[in-house]
């Protein structure tokens, strides 16, 4: 048999266990020239819950009645394709299913094995890939200027203050927990690191932080938080909107300060971006990302959930920051 991960519901607000349903289904077989996937782990990730709304976006909303999908790493367990093998491993975008069959459409081969299997969802894949190209591509950073990130604990705001360092930046780290503060100084070398929920004046704590002022800010959440670090730009401020997954549940639109005073005043950039927008260059960064790696100059944290079954509970514990770095589940 075969188990799959449906929308069962659209959710209102934060995502619910009930808005989940698992059923059992006939495990697939291959036809033509397919191949049959077992999956190994699954990534959850906050740009999801948007897809779980019924309105245009970048990309097609989830259907109801139907599987979710996200990045998936899987192993081939069957083939009629010329281009992969029984064993071969493979990372796309595919359902929360245990067994699928696939074209190959959309599937690449994962050879690079030197690496934790896992990490072709992190730091090898789409994680890496927004962080990297998002700061280098859009916040532009120069030795010495000071970066901001906003869910600096999460999968992408760990990476992006590495890279921050390994350019020769200043990088302060804005976070939820002080268990995630002192991860992100000891383990991923942040120069300062401030957790806003128990900071009773946040927008001083930055400019504490950042004597300079700030030159990049890297928007993971948007909100308040967004407000606070706008407030202390420099002119000429880069700022790249990679999330805003303080807003993701909302259910009304927010009131904030209006930006275009900042940005006029300041000469500053905002952009919002999707990652697929730099897709020419994955092959480069994936390149630098890996070399790096290899070279122990950059790290990475997940936060391993076991058990196909836990997956949706996986997903809404991101909203709860739950996760340090990368959240995958492991099947």
């Amino acid at each position: 048999m075969n188990k799959l991960i449906i929308l069962d519901k659209r959710p209102k607000g934060k995502p619910s266990i009930k808005d989940f349903k698992i059923i059992s289904a006939e495990k697939p077989k291959i036809k033509g020239t397919e191949i049959l996937l077992k999956a190994v782990y699954i990534s959850v990730d906050p740009y999801l819950r948007g897809r779980m709304n019924d309105s245009k976006s970048y990309v097609a909303p989830f259907k109801l009645n139907e599987p979710i999908q996200s990045g998936v790493i899987a192993e081939v367990i069957d083939s009629a394709h010329s281009d992969f093998e029984k064993g071969d491993f493979v990372v796309g975008n595919l359902n929360w299913s245990e067994y699928q069959t696939s074209s190959g459409e959309g599937l690449h081969k994962i050879k690079d094995t030197s690496a934790n299997l896992s990490s072709h969802l992190g730091i090898l894949g789409m994680t890496g890939l927004t962080a990297y190209l998002g700061l280098t591509e859009i916040g532009q950073p120069k030795e010495g200027e000071t970066i901001v990130v906003s869910g600096a604990g999460g999968a992408v705001g760990t990476v992006v203050g590495q890279i921050g360092k390994l350019l020769g930046c200043k990088v302060v780290g804005i976070t939820g927990s002080d268990e995630k503060v002192s991860l992100l100084k000891s383990t991923f070398k942040f120069d300062h690191a401030i957790n806003y929920k128990t900071t009773k004046d946040l927008k001083e704590a930055v400019k504490n932080a950042c004597p300079d002022g700030v030159d990049i800010y890297f928007d993971n959440v948007g909100g308040e938080i967004s407000d606070v670090v706008l407030a202390n730009i420099n002119k000429h401020a880069r700022l790249p909107v990679c999330g805003q997954i303080s807003l993701y549940n909302s259910t009304e639109v927010s009131l904030g300060p209006r930006l275009q005073t900042i940005l006029l005043t300041k000469s500053a950039t905002m952009k919002g971006y999707i990652i697929s927008d730099f897709s020419d260059k994955f092959s480069a960064a994936t390149a630098q990302l890996t070399s790096w790696l290899s070279d122990n100059k950059i790290s990475f944290a997940e936060t391993i959930v076991e058990g196909f079954e836990n997956t949706p509970q996986a997903f809404i514990d991101l909203f709860e920051g739950k996760n340090k770095g990368k959240m995958i589940v492991h099947l």
